[in-house]
């Protein structure tokens, strides 16, 4: 990562855990956020009345362009080479704070209405790729909610509000998004959750020779949401794919399955040294985090909603750096993936 300031996570009681001491922060100086502003109010005065309408990537797509140079020369060089650590947090973005209502409290909470934070969201996207999402997932809102549910604190996903295992976003789906992008509008009221996340190249020179060729074989099944409905038993798959020495990696620890014994060992050691590295850094309202979900998986530590319309909030946007990939998956040549 890019590393500015840091932030030292304490240890899960239930396990062991050492965060790196790098967060990957970037705080903008005063102009380049003064110039960002104007960007994305200018792109929220020309959009028109749904986020998900098409002229809003296309418009989105020409306001980067008028993106500070700073700004854009990050992402650029965060989209070739996202570091060792696989992500970037940008600080205190504009997105007008104060004027915001109060948190969701919904399943399926996504943001249709142009807003300045949506705007945000979608710009960056921009400067990552092309923004997309599934139909089966929030309706294929491409800004959805991050937000705690009541009666849901138990579940492994936006929704819930105990701690979320790491993760391959959407690992079970042969289009995986290239960049999770989470922009905080609220933190939690103790200002103790953590955005989690470990990078393969951090993690693959301490797993064992045996661990890293077990890894590489397709002996893995992921399995899907129940949002996405019977998508069958998945695909065997290998956890790590491409170079050996940098290799992208699918996985969820709570979906992915070893079918043979050697890979369950290798999922054990994995899962191991993932909370033993993991690095953690605490979203305050305007700072955009984004990971690259080809090399990094993400999660988040637990924290307790109290459901009084200040929770914590965050918004979610997938960027796909190669939208063509999906074509067969969008009708239209549009957003969203309906299968």
């Amino acid at each position: 990562m890019i590393s500015v300031e840091s932030t030292t996570a304490p240890a899960d009681p239930a396990r062991t855990a050492h965060p790196a001491a790098g967060d990957g922060t970037v705080r903008l100086g005063a102009p380049d956020l003064a110039a960002l502003a104007q960007v994305t109010s200018g792109l929220l005065d020309r959009a028109g009345e749904r986020v998900d309408d098409p002229a809003w990537p296309a418009l989105a797509r020409h306001a980067w362009e008028d993106a500070p140079a700073e700004v854009r020369r990050l992402v650029r060089e965060f989209r070739r080479n996202s570091g060792p650590d696989g992500a970037l947090v940008l600080r205190r973005l504009p997105i007008a704070a104060a004027d915001l209502p109060p948190t969701p409290m919904v399943k399926g909470s996504v943001q249709r209405v142009p807003s300045l934070p949506a705007a945000t969201l979608l710009l960056f996207a921009a400067g990552l790729g092309d923004p997309a999402a599934f139909a089966a997932e929030k309706s294929g809102a491409l800004v959805q909610d991050v937000v705690p549910v009541p009666g849901q604190e138990e579940v492994q996903g936006n929704v819930g509000s105990v701690e979320l295992t790491f993760h391959t976003e959407n690992a079970f789906h042969p289009h995986r998004p290239d960049h999770v992008m989470l922009l905080c509008l609220r933190s939690d009221h103790e200002g103790v959750a953590e955005l989690r996340t470990s990078c393969v190249r951090r993690v693959l020179p301490l797993l064992t020779p045996g661990t890293r060729t077990a890894l590489g074989r397709a002996e893995y099944v992921t399995e899907a949401p129940p949002s996405f409905g019977p998508v069958g038993g998945g695909t065997a798959h290998a956890v790590l794919t491409g170079d050996p020495d940098d290799p992208d990696w699918c996985f969820d620890e709570a979906a992915t399955r070893g079918v043979t014994p050697e890979a369950r060992a290798a999922l054990a050691e994995l899962g191991e040294v993932a909370h033993r590295t993991y690095t953690a850094v605490r979203l305050r309202p305007g700072d955009l985090a984004v990971v690259d979900n080809r090399v990094t998986l993400h999660g988040r530590s637990a924290f307790t909603p109290r459901y009084d319309g200040r929770d914590r909030w965050l918004q979610r946007t997938f960027a796909f750096s190669d939208l063509r990939r999906s074509r067969d998956h969008r009708p239209g040549d549009g957003s969203v993936l309906v299968k």
